[in-house]
């Protein structure tokens, strides 16, 4: 399979779901679920990487053709452009889908004045690996904090009337991350990546 970098239609909308919620799956990001795609007040480029057979299918093998491989969502505020998505669907993997969507992106955003991109992601070793191949440098990190229902809800304020908190997405600084840990059974570290345009 081939592919090629395109911007986004509303059309999209159910490819992108299907291979953002399938690429993370195998992440630390694996809860983190739309059902609709994101929409922005700012401008901001949305391009995908629609896969194209190279060669007829086999008998019995069902062509991804025409299918989404691959998405990349920027967000542009004045001089700074933020990441929002950018995934490869698993079967799409390691061919250099995000680098080409990158590439496309870089003048598009540059040409909305952006001067430096950032992105956020957890511990994941491919993920961090490819930003920094990609030219970015860890600027920033905290702390993502999951209070499951297995933890303890010490501590929890709820409204009268409600029952017990069962589950919790926190921040936390990282210089508090021995604590966390101890206390809670998912914790991830957070970094915010930066390469200037």
């Amino acid at each position: 399979m081939a592919f090629f970098v395109r911007p986004y239609t509303p059309t999209d909308e159910v490819g992108w779901l299907r291979c953002r919620i399938l690429s993370f799956l195998g992440t630390q990001y694996f809860d983190d679920v739309k059902t609709r795609r994101t929409t922005f007040d700012l401008p901001a480029v949305l391009l995908v990487a629609e896969a194209v057979a190279e060669a007829p299918v086999a008998d019995g093998e069902l062509p991804l053709t025409g299918s989404i491989a691959g998405i990349l969502d920027i967000e542009v505020d004045g001089s700074h452009a933020t990441i929002d998505t950018i995934a490869v669907h698993p079967d799409h993997a390691r061919r250099g889908i995000a680098s080409a969507l990158l590439s496309a992106a870089l003048p598009r955003i540059q040409g909305l004045g952006a001067t430096e991109l950032d992105a956020w992601t957890r511990e994941d070793t491919a993920a961090n690996a490819w930003y920094r191949r990609s030219g970015f440098t860890e600027r920033f990190r905290y702390l993502h904090v999951y209070k499951g229902w297995e933890d303890a809800a010490d501590g929890f304020a709820v409204p009268d009337g409600v029952g017990p908190l069962v589950t919790a997405f926190l921040h936390a600084p990282v210089e508090r991350e021995a604590e966390m840990r101890a206390r809670f059974a998912r914790v991830h570290t957070c970094r915010q990546y930066v390469r200037p345009l």
